[in-house]
C-alpha cells in the first residue's frame, strides 16, 4: 500500500488515502480543526476503488463499487445522514472517470472515453457533464495546476503527436477557451508539415485495438519505416503526445505509432482487467496485432518495421521478439523487466509483494505456469532474432541490471543469426536513465543512432 496525503480543493479537509491497484480507503480531519484526529470514511474492502473530494458541505465519491468505469457519488459529511447519498454521475461502460476537480461553483472532470484523454465540466448540484471538445481527432488532455478554488477559470494542458504542450484557460461556465501560452521548439516547428491518425488493429479475440500514428505530411507513399511503441501495464495509458525528441526519426521519414494495448486503461477498466493476471497474454498478442494491421495496410514492412517498449513495456518487447521475430527488423527493450518468474518468487524484493495484483503470486501454481507462458527469459529459444538493443542502469531498483544482463547473456548463447545483439549500461544512472539534460540526450542520441542504422537512414542516406 502506498499513502497519499492531498487537502479538499476547498482546503475544508485534509485527506489521507491508503491504496494499491485494487483497494483503498481514506481517512479525513477537518483543516479548521486538525485535533479532532482522523476519521475513516469507509473501511477498504477487495476490489473497490475510491477517493474523496469536498463541496458545499458534502463529500464528493468517486469509485469503481458498483460501477467498473466509476461513478461519483455525494454523500452527506454527517455521518448520520449517510443514506441520504445522491448520485452525482452515473456510471457508463467505456467511459473511465478519473479525478475531479472542484470549484466554487463548477467542477472539472478528467478521464477517457473512445481511447483517448478526456475533460468534462461539471456541474456538482445536478451532476450535469458538458464536454471540453478539441479538434483534433488524436490528442491528449489534462488538467493544469489549479489552486484558487474561487476561480472562474481553470488552466487546462492540451498537445498531440503534432502539437506542441499548449496551455488554454478553460471558463468554467461557458467552456471558451484562451490560449496562455505553447512550449517553444527549439529550431522551430510547423505542426502543418506533420499528420496524425488513429487506425485500429483487430486482435486475435476480435477486440479493436486503437493505434495512433504521426508521420510527414510529405513522406512518399508506400511502405516507409516504422517504429512501434507500447506498455501496457498497470493501467497506465500510452497517450498520444507531443515527442519534440522524435522529431528527429519523423523528419528522417521514420513513421511514429503507439499501440494501446490491453493493460493499460485506453478504452476504459475493462481494458486494464483484460491485460493483467490470467489474461496477460492479451498485451502481446494484441502489439502482434498492430505490427500485422501496420504491414498489412501498407504502412510499413517487417524489413522497415521496429519497436521500443521500456520497463513493464520492456517485458511487452520481450515476449513479442520472442513469439514473432520475423516480424521486426529492430527491437529496443528499454530496462525490460524480463525476468519475471524468479522476481515476483522472491517478496523480499521491494516491489514485489505489491505488484502480486498484476501479475500474480507465482507461489500459486496456476500463475506460475501462466508466467510461464510468457516471461522473456523462460521463452527465449534457438532462432533468428531482429537487431536488439537492451539497456540497463546499475542503481536500477525497479528492474535490477541483472535481469536485462542475463538475458542478453542467454540470447546471445541462443540465437541463431548474426544481427547485432547490443547491451547498454548505464554506470551512472538508475530506472529512468539520466536525470540531466545532457545525460538524457546522450541516451535518447543512442537509441535513435541504432535505430536509423537498422533501418538503413544513415545521415549519408538521407
Amino acid at each position: 500500500f502506498s499513502l497519499n496525503v492531498y487537502s479538499s480543493s476547498d482546503r475544508a479537509y485534509l485527506f489521507l488515502l491508503s491504496g494499491s491497484m485494487d483497494t483503498a480507503e481514506v481517512r479525513h480531519v477537518p483543516l479548521a480543526s486538525p485535533d479532532e484526529g482522523l476519521t475513516l470514511f469507509a473501511p477498504r474492502r477487495q476490489g473497490v476503488i475510491y477517493s474523496l473530494e469536498h463541496w458545499n458541505g458534502e463529500f464528493l465519491v468517486l469509485t469503481n463499487e458498483g460501477a467498473r468505469d466509476f461513478q461519483v457519488l455525494a454523500v452527506p459529511v454527517d455521518p448520520a445522514r449517510r443514506e441520504q447519498m445522491r448520485t452525482v454521475i452515473p456510471p457508463q461502460d467505456g467511459r473511465l472517470l478519473q479525478q475531479v476537480s472542484l470549484f466554487r461553483d463548477r467542477g472539472l472532470v478528467a478521464g477517457r472515453l473512445a481511447g483517448g484523454s478526456r475533460l468534462w465540466l461539471l456541474d456538482p448540484a445536478t451532476g450535469t457533464l458538458r464536454d471540453v471538445d478539441f479538434d483534433e481527432a488524436v490528442y491528449e488532455v489534462s488538467e493544469g495546476d489549479n489552486r484558487d478554488f474561487n476561480a472562474a477559470s481553470a488552466v487546462i494542458w492540451y498537445e498531440s503527436m503534432v502539437t506542441p504542450p499548449t496551455a488554454y484557460a478553460l471558463d468554467l461556465a461557458t467552456g471558451e477557451r484562451t490560449l496562455l501560452k505553447q512550449e517553444e521548439v527549439v529550431g522551430g516547428h510547423d505542426p502543418a508539415n506533420y499528420v496524425s491518425l488513429r487506425t485500429f488493429a483487430t486482435a486475435a479475440d476480435g477486440a479493436q485495438v486503437p493505434v495512433s500514428l504521426v508521420r510527414r505530411r510529405a513522406a512518399p507513399e508506400g511502405p516507409r519505416p516504422l517504429l512501434l511503441l507500447g506498455y501496457g501495464s498497470y493501467g497506465h495509458s500510452y497517450d498520444p503526445g507531443f515527442n519534440r525528441n522524435a522529431l528527429s526519426l519523423l523528419d528522417r521519414g521514420v513513421t511514429l505509432a503507439i499501440a494501446h494495448v490491453r493493460g493499460g486503461q485506453d478504452l476504459g477498466r475493462a481494458w486494464y482487467e483484460d491485460g493483467k493476471l490470467l489474461r496477460k497474454q492479451n498485451t502481446f498478442t494484441d502489439f502482434i496485432a498492430c505490427a500485422e494491421h501496420l504491414i498489412a495496410t501498407g504502412e510499413t514492412t517487417p524489413d522497415k518495421l521496429s519497436a521500443m517498449g521500456g520497463s513493464a513495456g520492456g517485458l511487452l518487447m520481450g515476449a513479442v521478439v520472442n513469439a514473432r521475430p520475423d516480424l521486426f527488423r529492430a527491437i529496443v527493450a528499454r530496462v525490460p523487466f524480463v525476468d519475471v518468474i524468479r522476481v515476483m518468487l522472491d517478496p523480499s524484493l521491494p516491489l514485489t509483494t505489491g505488484e502480486f495484483v498484476e501479475w500474480g503470486d507465482p507461489r500459486d501454481p496456476e500463475y506460475l505456469a501462466y508466467m510461464g507462458t510468457y516471461s522473456p527469459y523462460e521463452n527465449s529459444r534457438a532462432q533468428e532474432y531482429p537487431w536488439l538493443l537492451i539497456t540497463a542502469g546499475i542503481g536500477d531498483d525497479q528492474v535490477p541490471y541483472w535481469q536485462p544482463a542475463k538475458w542478453t547473456a542467454l540470447l546471445r548463447t541462443l540465437k541463431t543469426d548474426a544481427n547485432p545483439l547490443l547491451l547498454h549500461t548505464n554506470l551512472q544512472a538508475g530506472h529512468g536513465g539520466h536525470s540531466g539534460f545532457s545525460g538524457a540526450m546522450w541516451e535518447t542520441s543512442l537509441v535513435y543512432a541504432f535505430l536509423l542504422y537498422a533501418l538503413g537512414l544513415t545521415e549519408s542516406d538521407t
